[in-house]
């Protein structure tokens, strides 16, 4: 097995839009309305990944020569991590996390993020404490709910 953990390219913002709108389709119906999981998808579109790209903010995980994980960070703010459904519940996101972690604590004391439903306790796994609960209108009375989790960089 051969993992690789590197910058995305421009020829790869399809692949981690795929990755990203899969995952979320496969897994935040359980958690959210239709209007929230719609929201998440124009949240991460492919202009979006394609900026984030550009500017050096995205990361992939490749296993095998496979894209099947993304992660990136702003800052010390950490976004956009998902794992391809079938390759979840196999560490894939902890390397993913562990590499996004060390990046931003070689310059900051801590990092956050915003945590959907189905990653609260992944990252409260990860020692991450709930610093902000968040309802977030989106419109049309739907509302999205999250959480502002933070991790120190001594913990």
């Amino acid at each position: 097995m051969n993992i690789e953990y590197r910058k995305a390219t421009l020829d790869e913002a399809k692949r981690v839009c795929y990755i990203v709108q899969h995952t979320k389709a496969e897994i935040y119906p359980d958690y959210y309305t239709k209007a929230v999981v719609d929201f998440f998808g124009r949240l991460h579109s492919i202009d979006n990944i394609v900026k984030d790209i550009e500017a050096g903010r995205i990361s992939v995980l490749i296993k095998d020569g496979e894209i099947i994980g993304t992660g990136s960070h702003t800052d010390n703010h950490i976004t956009r991590v998902y794992v391809l459904p079938e390759f979840q519940g196999q560490g894939y996101g902890s390397l993913i996390m562990d590499k996004l972690e060390k990046e931003i604590f070689s310059k900051y004391d801590y990092c956050e993020l915003d945590a959907s439903l189905p990653a609260c306790i992944f990252y409260e796994n990860r020692g991450f404490k709930t610093v902000k609960h968040i309802k977030y209108d989106i419109g049309y009375g739907a509302f999205m709910i999250y959480e502002i989790m933070r991790k120190n960089k001594d913990q």
